[in-house]
């Protein structure tokens, strides 16, 4: 369980789906699909959605690029967190928009694998959160010109990964979408 005392509530993350992080990712619209589902399963129960938006030089702030996918739309009052770095609590908001609303647990979704998601991942487990990477619904783009294992790869070693790491007082675990048990 979480180390963070007093904090027993869940939120669903929502990394990076913006068109120019996801237009090209592998199994994009499957992905996204995906998580528009868990989005519609978190509002039905209650459970915070927070959207993180990854803005720098090649993601304009305010440029199509940055904007999230039409698929996704996010309610006026879920928390936008902006973000210049991987990790969603790098210099960001995430922090205190979670602790406000009680958040020990994580559900993370999103793009891009090797870059965003695990960077948060790990941020998360490292400042105490309870962690659920959602296995079948984060992608990443095909990086393998610049020397990268093909996404499938990329996105299979992560859920094996994350499914073995172990942190003291905290859990890390792999799920599938269908699977999340928000409560």
């Amino acid at each position: 369980m979480t180390t963070l005392d007093g904090r027993n509530a869940t939120a669903l993350l929502v990394i990076d789906v913006q068109n120019g992080v996801i237009g090209e990712a592998y199994r994009r619209d499957e992905i996204v699909e995906r998580i528009r589902g868990l989005v519609d399963r978190a509002r039905e129960e209650s459970v915070p959605v927070v959207w993180i938006q990854h803005s720098d030089e090649n993601l304009p702030y305010g440029s199509e690029a940055w904007e999230y996918v039409a698929e996704l739309r996010r309610a006026d009052d879920e928390p936008l967190v902006p973000k210049q770095y991987a990790d969603a609590f790098e210099d960001t908001t995430l922090e205190a928009v979670l602790a406000d609303a009680g958040v020990g647990r994580i559900v993370v979704t999103g793009s891009q694998t090797d870059e965003c998601i695990r960077g948060t991942i790990h941020g998360a487990v490292v400042r105490g959160y309870d962690v659920t990477l959602v296995g079948d619904a984060h992608t990443t783009e095909d990086l393998s010109p610049w020397g990268a294992p093909p996404p499938e790869l990329v996105i299979a070693h992560t859920n094996l990964y994350w499914s073995n790491h172990r942190a003291p007082g905290r859990t890390a675990e792999v799920v599938d979408a269908a699977e999340v048990a928000f409560g």
